[in-house]
């Protein structure tokens, strides 16, 4: 008796213990809810943007994208954005069907940098490298103005600069002196003088200053191109003399070239030792006699 009792205590705690667990000790689940996690691209900051107005109309545009250049350099590192792409081809259709439209193009470089253009600053030369890419995409050069500026700090990533060039539209055609300039250069034209035997040269800024003339007679007056004629001393044979007064003109043509001028609109001609200027009996007459010159015909 002793033992059933002892079985029938054991069976009522875990009896009780059974119903227990179920009716008043539910296992409850917490749902955790975990918040969507949204991984969001970070973009490049805009170091210096396309930006194009109207200083007289409504036209605005801005692209995050623009024209860039190496330091020291006035070549536009391609290829382009899609941004600056199509700026330009609103640029075109702006100007192009408005006769009172034109668009300033201001080229802009630092102090630090060296300048190795043919024009008398950097800027210019960046200014015009930009100027022949809207040519390219059909823009009239007489609706273009070129100018240069000195601006430290320009926007610079590693050694390039980002967008040193900046477009305002205006109404100035800015021809007024166009003509007066192609009259210039042909009374006072550059000439360029070499070393006996030599087709290398360096402009200086006198020279680069007519050159910007050059070029900018190019853009606003019709029917101008470059003549380039290469002369020599009578050093050597005139056959020989002939050869060598043609790889200077066509020396100083390549860089006219490089500086901007199309191909098709320089002519180069030799005369050899036809044409002194000085006495070839002397060292001094003799290097005169050595000279290349440019002009506009």
């Amino acid at each position: 008796m002793k033992s059933l009792y002892i079985i029938g205590i054991l069976l009522t705690i875990i009896i009780g213990s059974f119903f227990n667990w179920v009716l008043c000790c539910d296992i409850v689940t917490e749902e955790v809810e975990i918040d969507e996690v949204v991984v969001v691209e970070e973009k490049a900051p805009v170091v210096n943007p396309l930006i194009i107005i109207d200083s007289t109309g409504s036209f605005n545009y801005e692209a995050n994208d623009n024209f860039n250049f190496n330091a020291s350099d006035f070549i536009i590192l391609r290829p382009l954005e899609q941004g600056v792409e199509d700026g330009v081809m609103q640029l075109k259709e702006y100007v192009g069907n408005d006769a009172s439209k034109f668009v300033n193009v201001t080229g802009y470089y630092e102090n630090s940098e060296t300048n190795n253009s043919a024009f008398p600053n950097l800027g210019l030369a960046r200014a015009n490298a930009v100027k022949n890419h809207l040519i390219a995409q059909g823009i009239s050069s007489k609706k273009i103005n070129t100018f240069g500026e000195l601006q430290d700090g320009l926007p610079k990533q590693d050694s390039i600069y980002v967008g040193p060039v900046s477009f305002l539209i205006t109404n100035d055609a800015n021809v007024k002196d166009a003509e007066l300039i192609v009259k210039n250069i042909k009374e006072n034209p550059i000439v360029l003088y070499f070393d006996t035997g030599k087709s290398t040269i360096s402009l200086s800024e006198e020279q680069r200053l007519k050159y910007q003339d050059i070029v900018r007679a190019m853009d606003k007056v019709d029917d101008v191109s470059v003549l380039i004629v290469g002369h020599t001393d009578n050093t050597g044979n005139a056959e020989q003399n002939m050869v060598l007064g043609k790889n200077r003109a066509e020396f100083i043509k390549a860089y006219l070239v490089k500086n901007g001028i199309p191909s098709e609109e320089i002519v180069t001609v030799s005369k050899g030792q036809e044409q002194p200027i000085a006495t070839n009996d002397t060292e001094e007459g003799r290097a005169e006699n050595r000279r290349t010159v440019i002009t506009i015909k």
